[in-house]
């Protein structure tokens, strides 16, 4: 499971990397998913939209167990 979250992770990376962001895999626990967000996106107002969003909706599309995607 941790590698196929990986794989979606590294999917959304370059379009965070072009916005001067980052994305982390940290754990996955409990059919919930923990990232780590750093460069521009650590202080981000729509940080909150990007993991609800874009993150959890990618990630359920191909893992639909997926709960919750959170920051750590």
């Amino acid at each position: 499971m941790e590698s196929k979250i990986k794989e979606v992770i590294d999917e959304l990376k370059p379009y965070l990397n072009s916005d001067g962001g980052d994305i982390e895999f940290v754990k996955y626990e409990d059919n919930v998913v923990y990232v780590k967000l750093a460069g521009a996106c650590s202080g981000c107002a729509h940080r909150n939209a990007t993991i609800s969003n874009v993150v959890l909706s990618m990630l359920q599309d191909s893992m639909p167990e997926i709960k919750d995607v959170k920051e750590c």
